[in-house]
């Protein structure tokens, strides 16, 4: 067990733009189960690069926002999301029901919120 002050230091880390957690982000097409071993998303869109904003919500809740603009998506049905560190590791895939297809004046958010236990 950890104590709620080690909890709090790590979501703090991790929601600050200075860590190196969570720097970038990809999304995809797949949407089958994820695999612990993975190292990366199953159908990944190249190029598309997805503005992340990081936040604490809770003591240990961290909230981060993706947005991809329509036009790098337009047609595109997507349906899951990873987060990676600042070398390329992926910390986090998350699958979903698909969205989409998406025109270019439309923007795609995803909302992801961890908690630390």
């Amino acid at each position: 067990m950890i104590t709620d002050e080690l909890k709090e230091a790590i979501a703090t880390y991790l929601a600050t733009a200075a860590s190196p957690y969570i720097d970038s982000a990809k999304i995809g097409l797949g949407g089958n189960s994820t695999n612990p071993t993975s190292t990366d998303l199953d159908v990944e869109i190249a190029g598309v690069s997805p503005s992340i904003i990081r936040s604490k919500s809770d003591i240990n809740v961290i909230e981060v926002k993706l947005s991809v603009s329509g036009t790098y998506i337009q047609g595109k049905v997507i349906r899951e999301a990873g987060l990676f560190n600042s070398t390329g590791n992926m910390l986090q895939r998350v699958n979903f029901d698909g969205v989409g297809p998406f025109s270019t004046d439309e923007t795609l958010e995803i909302f992801i919120i961890m908690e630390v236990e």
